[in-house]
Parts: C-alpha cells; sequence; structure tokens
C-alpha cells in the first residue's frame, strides 16, 4: 500500500512537471488565438508549418539556433579545460594559499552577475570585441561552481595511483590526460550539463554585447518576438520549444552519468 501510495505521488509530480512542456508543445501547433483560450486548448493542432513560417519570417531562427549551438559548443569544450585543471590543482597539489585561493572562487558565486556588467563591457569595448563570440564566450569559462564539483569529486582519486604513475616516470600532463580526467567522465558529463545550460540559456550579456542580427544567440532572438502592441504565441511557442529541445538532448545522451558524476564527490579515499 505505501509502495502504491508513493508511485501515485511520484505519477501526479511528473504529470504536474510535464505539463508546461506539453502545453508549450501544443502552443507551437496552434494559431495564436488558441493559445491563450479558455478553456485551454489540450489538443495538438496543424498549425505548426505556418507557425514556423512566420517565426523564419520574424527572426532568422536557423542562424540563432546556429550561433547558440557553436558558441554553447565551444564554451562547454573550453571551460571544462580550465574547470577541470583548476579542479586537479586544487584537489591534489598542496601549495601556500590553496585553501584561501579557493574560498575566494566560492565567493565569487556571490556576486551578482549584474554587478559585473559594466566592467566587463568597458573591458570587451576597449578589446574592440564587442558583438563578437569571444565576448560572449570568455566571461564565464572559469566557471566557479564547475571548479567546485570537479573538485571535490578530484579528491576521492587515490594519491597512490598519482604517485604510482610519477615513480613510473609519467609526466603531470600524462597523468592529467590519461590518468585522471577518463576516472572523472561522469562528473564531466554532469558538469557538461550544467555549462551547456548555462551558455544556451544566457540571455543578458549576448543582449548587451550582440548588437547585430546576424549574431544574436537564440534567447536573444526569441526576445524581439514580443512587440509592443502584440504577441505571436503560436510562433513564440514554437521558437520556445526549439530552444528546449537542445538541452533535453544533451540530458538525455549525458543522464546515465549525470547522477554518479554529483554523488562521486561524497566518495573519500
Amino acid at each position: 500500500m505505501k509502495k502504491t501510495s508513493l508511485h501515485i505521488f511520484l505519477l501526479i509530480g511528473v504529470v504536474i512537471s510535464l505539463a508546461p512542456f506539453y502545453w508549450m508543445v501544443v502552443g507551437a501547433t496552434n494559431p495564436s488565438g488558441d493559445v491563450l483560450s479558455f478553456p485551454p486548448k489540450l489538443v495538438p493542432g496543424n498549425y505548426l508549418f505556418e507557425n514556423y513560417k512566420n517565426l523564419s519570417e520574424s527572426i532568422d531562427i536557423v542562424q540563432a539556433v546556429l550561433n547558440s549551438s557553436v558558441i554553447s559548443i565551444i564554451y562547454v569544450l573550453m571551460s571544462l579545460l580550465v574547470c577541470s585543471t583548476a579542479g586537479y590543482a586544487f584537489a591534489k597539489y598542496k601549495f601556500k594559499g590553496n585553501n584561501l585561493i579557493f574560498a575566494s572562487f566560492l565567493l565569487a558565486m556571490m556576486i551578482p552577475y549584474q554587478a559585473t556588467i559594466i566592467p566587463l563591457f568597458q573591458v570587451f569595448g576597449s578589446l574592440d570585441w564587442i558583438n563578437t563570440y569571444r565576448a560572449v564566450l570568455l566571461p564565464q569559462i572559469c566557471y566557479p561552481f564547475a571548479i567546485f564539483l570537479i573538485r571535490q569529486n578530484m579528491k576521492g582519486i587515490p594519491d597512490s595511483l598519482l604517485e604510482a604513475a610519477r615513480i613510473d616516470g609519467a609526466g603531470e600532463l600524462y597523468i592529467f590526460f590519461r590518468i585522471v580526467l577518463p576516472t572523472m567522465k561522469p562528473t564531466l558529463a554532469a558538469v557538461s550539463i550544467f555549462l551547456f545550460t548555462h551558455q544556451w540559456n544566457n540571455f543578458m550579456w549576448p543582449l548587451i554585447v550582440m548588437t547585430t542580427q546576424e549574431n544574436y544567440t537564440l534567447p536573444v532572438a526569441l526576445s524581439t518576438l514580443a512587440g509592443l502592441n502584440s504577441i505571436d504565441y503560436g510562433q513564440l511557442m514554437l521558437g520556445t520549444t526549439i530552444s528546449v529541445l537542445p538541452i533535453m538532448i544533451v540530458f538525455l545522451i549525458l543522464q546515465k552519468h549525470f547522477v554518479s558524476g554529483i554523488l562521486g564527490g561524497s566518495i573519500k579515499e
């Protein structure tokens, strides 16, 4: 009886969680007037291609998706390299000020991102990098939460394993890339989900630093659909559906590593 009640409770939770996504997909297949109708229309319509046509005429959806994809993929790869090396240094190297520097990274997580926008804009403006991919990519490559998670998981790697590799003549780069990183695949997969989601959904900074429509990321391009007088909710729902799909795909691909990557830091040598 208790197990049945638990399953019913979980089923209700799943339905509540998925209901907004289902309504979004249904809205993408119906005209704008049916999206906010009452009672709500919960059956998919046949207006999908018309909404896509309207969406393509309003914004360059293909270019926006391409911009977001390129920026997010490059960001994940670069950030993984930087954060994994930093996490490895904090976890396995003993140097003066280790804990103090690591604490400063954690404190950086408490600084409101909005407080850094003006200094960042001034820096990239002086470098003449405004309206470039570099301006979107570089500010948060060193992501404090990613460093924290990687560092906590790397502390679980036995020091004896690394010492044995050094005794056998392995260099530090060999140890890092051929011994440490392969054992960190679940953690790197979990971090990749966080980093990809963070960059894919990044709105405020690309809105400020990108000045031409051909360089807009998807969230910025979708924000232009909200007009002053009217909003086509059908094409807005379709654009939102398109923006959600890559995140779901990335999560589904990496989900088997996600839980083990998050919990890996609880394992101690």
